[in-house]
């Protein structure tokens, strides 16, 4: 029983001398009524948070551990991806300490840090249950390669960082949706906050059109002769898009865009990358039942503060 108690105390000890040590760099991001938290990214002052934290704002406050309370600049946004960037002016910042996302595996223990509160941080456990799973979902959010745990998330959580049993950030936690946590792993956060803070934004293209994944029956598929057994089906189509300038139509279902099959909504964000904005391409569609070739030139998307 001695023995039992004193491995119950060194695990809850580690835990909270982990905690402790990740702390200082778990920021409090307040936008008047809401807010979240965020992570002090570099010395330089770049904080990361999530981009639905901020919404359309060009600046936050943001309140450190230690209570001072600075003015932070928004200057980059990704909608698609949730991640915003901010900038603080300040000297003796902790910048978080970045991981690896990628060798991730089933299991593994970790944590997700909050600062709601501004002077104190909040502290959830788990495990990684899914280390990639792409998910589409929420305001137009595609989270690819996204860290599934059982960690639960309070509200205040979104845009803390999710670390691993060394303390290392291995992503950032967004949303709580059928009792599992879903972060951006720290692999995809890095790309982003480099061209965040370089550019302010990251580029892609878009078609205009309201996509669901569908089913494509075997037999339709083979006298269509493709490779794959599922499409996008356009529900609807924007009023002067590109999609509706090429001729795409209410039922059509998007096999292919240029030389990527698309056969799933990650597939269809992954095509329409910043390589395609302005470039004319084949768009592949079965249109009663029989493969229809139009042209299209996708167009630079819009972020929701240029809408």
């Amino acid at each position: 029983m001695e023995d039992d108690t004193q491995l119950l105390q060194s695990l809850s000890d580690a835990i909270s001398g982990l905690a402790e040590r990740v702390s200082p760099s778990v920021v409090k991001v307040e936008m008047g009524r809401w807010g979240g938290s965020g992570v002090v990214w570099d010395k330089e002052g770049h904080v990361v948070t999530a981009n639905h934290v901020v919404g359309r704002r060009t600046s936050a406050k943001v309140e450190l551990q230690d209570g001072r309370s600075l003015e932070a600049k928004i200057i980059g946004r990704d909608p698609t991806s949730d991640v915003a960037l901010l900038k603080v002016e300040a000297t003796g910042l902790k910048p978080i300490e970045v991981g690896d996302s990628q060798p991730l595996k089933s299991g593994q223990f970790v944590l997700a840090l909050a600062n709601s509160l501004g002077s104190r941080v909040n502290i959830t456990s788990g495990i990684v249950t899914n280390p990639s799973r792409t998910i589409p979902g929420w305001w137009g959010v595609v989270v690819e390669d996204a860290v599934i745990t059982d960690a639960r998330l309070n509200p205040g959580y979104s845009g803390g960082p999710l670390v691993d049993a060394s303390g290392k950030m291995i992503g950032m936690n967004v949303a709580y949706a059928s009792s599992r946590g879903i972060a951006v792993p720290v692999s995809t956060l890095k790309g982003i906050a480099s061209k965040l803070s370089r550019e302010g934004k990251i580029r892609r293209s878009y078609l205009g059109i309201a996509p669901e994944p569908i089913s494509l029956p075997k037999e339709l598929s083979k006298a269509a002769k493709l490779s794959q057994n599922q499409g996008i089906l356009v529900l609807s189509t924007e009023p002067g898009s590109p999609a509706s300038k090429a001729g795409a139509f209410v039922g059509d279902i998007i096999v292919k865009i240029g030389d990527h099959e698309v056969a799933s909504l990650y597939e269809l964000h992954k095509a329409l990358d910043e390589q395609l904005i302005g470039k004319t391409v084949s768009l592949r569609v079965l249109r009663g039942g029989v493969i229809t070739e139009l042209k299209v030139t996708p167009e630079e998307a819009k972020e929701w503060n240029e809408q």
